[in-house]
């Protein structure tokens, strides 16, 4: 690993605005991406235009991670934050402007991009402020917060003006006006994120000794290490992607409403934030290879017990404990790769494991329904929890020499 300058401790505050600053971020790509769709829908565009509007937010992101990386790794944290902002900002101010499908896809490739490419310069600025590996644990811990609450507060505060917006300006419920609103005000929110941000102090660059060529990103795949941790953290965001897809099918095939399903739904993601909300004070005593192995091996036992629950009650149960165990597992798979990757080359890192989630995001979905139709939701499960067991394995081999 590299020789890192001394760097000053991260405050509290410090802290405390670039979790802000992520929460107001990613709260417009979720508001975006919840009221792109229904407004595709209004528009009289059909169920595969709408997914693959969808699909947009996350391509983006695997072609731009690894680039958005390096960029990161030149300039630190306010230039390339900032350049996402611009592009986060214009993306939706186009949509409340121009509320047109072809708009609506160019909207979602910024949105996408500018979150990943942010989220990627955030991440690294706090991984290298930290000092040891307790640290790294606690403030990723905190760090993952964010999302779990702007998944709640961006999409709530697009369907309120979607839904009211519009009335208070004369209209109707859910009209023109009413999206016009809601994409503004997903508009608003990257500029706050540079209010919270702007006084952050930059982390003096990585020195890189002279004549000896710089280590490239790709030289990390010949790592046992970071192989394995991509591998453990694509099967484990499959899981995600697994959970949000199943559920709803499942849920239809026992008539259960709308409203309970996403209960079951959001009882996860409550269950996902408390988890994270408890780590940074356990800290101290947590591995990070033991707290990802047990993780998986409770997911396979519950993805086996998933498809035998067949009351409201019982799913919700199977998705709180889903959601504490998938839920400690980001902090965990943030301090390890930091730990493991070389600080000229932590920028990169992270794109190329947020490349991978995407990438996974966009073909794991469309592998879910073609399965799901041919072998039944009840399989796929199944499926992926065997896969997600045999890799508890390589997230136990994560642990360093000597323990």
């Amino acid at each position: 690993m590299s020789e890192q300058p001394p760097l000053a401790k991260t405050s509290p505050w410090a802290l405390a605005c670039l979790i802000c600053g992520h929460i107001c971020l990613h709260a417009a790509m979720a508001g975006s991406r919840m009221a792109a769709p229904l407004l595709a829908l209004k528009l009289g565009f059909g169920a595969l235009s709408v997914g693959c509007l969808l699909a947009l937010y996350s391509l983006m992101q695997v072609f731009l991670a690894i680039p958005a990386g390096r960029y990161a790794d030149q300039h630190g944290l306010k230039r390339p934050v900032g350049i996402a902002l611009v592009a986060a900002f214009t993306g939706a101010l186009l949509a409340a402007l121009f509320p047109r499908f072809e708009v609506l896809c160019l909207s979602a490739l910024c949105m996408g991009g500018a979150t990943g490419a942010a989220s990627i310069a955030l991440q690294r600025h706090v991984g290298r402020a930290a000092h040891d590996a307790t640290e790294l644990k606690r403030v990723f811990s905190w760090l993952a917060i964010g999302p779990a609450v702007s998944n709640f507060f961006g999409p709530v505060m697009a369907g309120l003006l979607i839904d009211h917006a519009g009335i208070w300006l004369g209209g109707a419920a859910a009209d023109a006006n009413g999206f016009r609103a809601a994409f503004l005000c997903m508009a608003l929110l990257p500029l706050l994120t540079w209010v919270w941000i702007r006084n952050t102090a930059e982390l003096p660059p990585v020195l890189h000794p002279e004549g000896v060529p710089k280590p490239q990103v790709w030289q990390l795949l010949r790592e046992p290490g970071m192989r394995r941790l991509l591998l453990v953290n694509w099967l484990l965001s499959s899981c995600w992607d697994v959970h949000t897809f199943v559920v709803p099918v499942l849920g239809h095939e026992r008539a259960f409403s709308a409203s309970v399903i996403g209960a079951i739904l959001g009882s996860f993601a409550i269950a996902a934030a408390c988890v994270r909300v408890a780590m940074p004070l356990l800290a101290v005593h947590l591995k990070e290879w033991v707290v990802v192995s047990c993780a998986m091996l409770i997911t396979a036992l519950l993805f086996g017990i998933y498809p035998f629950t067949h009351t409201p009650l019982a799913m919700a149960c199977c998705s709180v404990l889903l959601g504490l165990a998938l839920g400690s597992v980001q902090p965990m798979i943030m301090s390890t790769l930091h730990q493991i990757t070389p600080h000229a080359l932590h920028g990169q890192a992270l794109g190329l494991r947020l490349m991978s989630i995407n990438l996974s995001s966009v073909l794991m979905p469309m592998l879910f329904g073609t399965a799901g139709m041919v072998v039944g939701v009840s399989v796929v499960f199944w499926t992926v929890g065997t896969a997600v067991a045999l890799g508890a394995r390589a997230a136990w081999n994560l642990r360093p020499a000597g323990h």
